[in-house]
């Protein structure tokens, strides 16, 4: 299975976790599988200095799964794309919402708060744009959504994307 990929993008401060966190409520209450990514920058380590799995990386091996009766978690050398990345390991998802990659090639919900210290939104030019949440007077040729409308846009992203 190929789960499609939907990005929330938005400035620093924007509200992205907490409308991301709305969405996976509503659409796991739905009965759905949600696999959700957050882009963080190069330089970040999962892997605590001299735990076992830090010092099996540290010996040379390539991929550590760390593995309990209910969990799994797996850190290994990957230099594939970010679309690669998500589709290979939530494959069994059925949709995968990332936070940030703004950059990449992805359908986008972009949100955008008049309390923000930014002054414009960022894809209101993007071809990937597909719906805009906001209590702006800005609109883009794409579906509107206020801030509190999390249901509205959990419905909008089933029967566009997971029922398509």
């Amino acid at each position: 299975m190929n789960p499609k990929i939907i990005t929330i993008v938005g400035k620093s401060n924007s509200g992205k976790t907490t409308l991301l966190e709305k969405l996976i409520a509503h659409l796991t209450d739905k009965g759905y599988k949600i696999g959700s990514v957050k882009h963080v920058h190069d330089g970040f380590e999962m892997d605590k200095e001299g735990k076992d799995s830090w010092r099996h990386r540290k010996a040379g091996a390539s991929a550590t799964l760390v593995i309990t009766e209910n969990k799994v978690a797996i850190i290994k050398d990957d230099t594939t794309s970010y679309i690669e990345k998500m589709t290979l390991y939530l494959s069994d998802m059925d949709i995968i919402l990332a936070e940030g990659f703004k950059k990449q090639d992805l359908p986008k919900i972009e949100i955008f708060r008049t309390e923000s210290v930014h002054k414009n939104p960022l894809c209101m030019k993007d071809e990937n744009l597909i719906a805009f949440v906001t209590n702006s007077d800005y609109k883009p040729d794409v579906p509107l959504f206020g801030l509190d409308d999390t249901q509205k846009l959990a419905d909008f992203i089933e029967f566009d994307f997971l029922k398509s």
